[in-house]
């Protein structure tokens, strides 16, 4: 899978599942770690990656655009909070919600739950 690590974690985080065989970058490897949310969004479309980030602005994002893409996973509430803790809790339950993330999806990952929400987000 292609992910976009965004600066809310750690470039250790990117390398993390690079080792585990994913094409992931972090948002430092492009020079936008001090960019705005829109400007991520935006990379992470046009590549066709995956947003990873402990940022819920992404979802609303998501939500005003109503697209399909890209797909984000929210890392929310994690302990511990090392970076190579977070990647094997990821890869860990990549298998579950890869489907729903290459369909579009917001995926929250919380230590004792996961949440899928598929895309678009309709608000009325």
């Amino acid at each position: 899978m292609k992910f976009l690590v965004d600066n809310a974690l750690s470039p250790v985080f990117a390398e993390g599942l690079r080792r585990a065989g994913h094409d992931a970058i972090h948002v430092r490897d492009y020079g936008l770690q001090e960019s705005e949310d829109e400007v991520i969004f935006d990379r992470a479309a046009r590549e066709e990656r995956i947003i990873v980030s402990a940022d819920t602005d992404f979802g609303t994002l998501l939500a005003l655009h109503r697209g399909k893409a890209p797909s984000v996973i929210l890392l929310r509430r994690m302990v511990p909070r090392r970076p190579e803790s977070q990647v094997s809790f990821l890869l860990s339950n990549l298998n579950e919600i890869a489907e729903s993330l290459e369909r579009g999806a917001v995926v929250v990952i919380e230590e004792t739950r996961l949440r899928v929400r598929p895309l678009p987000i309709v608000t009325e």
